[in-house]
């Protein structure tokens, strides 16, 4: 590498990710959608040098393309015959989407207690949501964050997951 192209690099890698963010623009010509300072330190250094040396030779770029095409390739990652599907998986069954039901939450009618601040709080299980204290909510973090004032896991937070909650569910079943 020349002398010159060392220094260029030596003083990118004192630059923040403002001052690469306007060296990228620079040496590539358009604005960096990127804010990763390792990113764009590796991009600008590499156009720096490729400037300063000339890119690949059309011989390496093409032997790239063969070895690109010759590859084993996977479109989709391989099916997995044991796992079952996340409790959130949408499948389309005749045009119509489905969400499939997470197993942690009791069927549409049933009631969740939870004891907090020396009130028991209710939520009914609904079809469309969690309903407490007369409003309708789409989860029950959101419900646990409106008893609470704080962010919380709300199948934890009433109880539903975790070791203690599924073998509860394993007696009752």
């Amino acid at each position: 590498m020349a002398d010159d192209v060392k220094r260029q690099i030596a003083a990118l890698e004192r630059m923040t990710v403002g001052q690469l963010q306007t060296r990228y623009a620079e040496v590539f010509g358009e604005t960096a959608r990127s804010g990763n300072r390792q990113w764009l330190f590796r991009r600008v250094a590499w156009r720096v040098q490729a400037l300063a040396e000339g890119d690949l030779s059309e011989r390496a770029r093409q032997q790239a393309r063969e070895l690109a095409r010759d590859a084993d390739i996977r479109v989709r990652p391989p099916k997995d015959q044991g796992a079952t599907p996340p409790p959130t998986e949408v499948r389309t069954v005749t045009g119509r989407l489905v969400v499939a039901r997470d197993e942690r939450i009791p069927p549409p009618g049933s009631r969740l207690t939870k004891p907090y601040e020396g009130r028991e709080h209710t939520v009914t299980v609904r079809a469309d949501g969690f309903e407490y204290d007369g409003q309708v909510y789409r989860s029950l973090s959101a419900i646990a964050h409106a008893i609470t004032g704080s962010h919380w896991n709300g199948l934890l937070f009433f109880g539903l997951a975790g070791a203690k909650a599924s073998a509860q569910r394993e007696k009752t079943a």
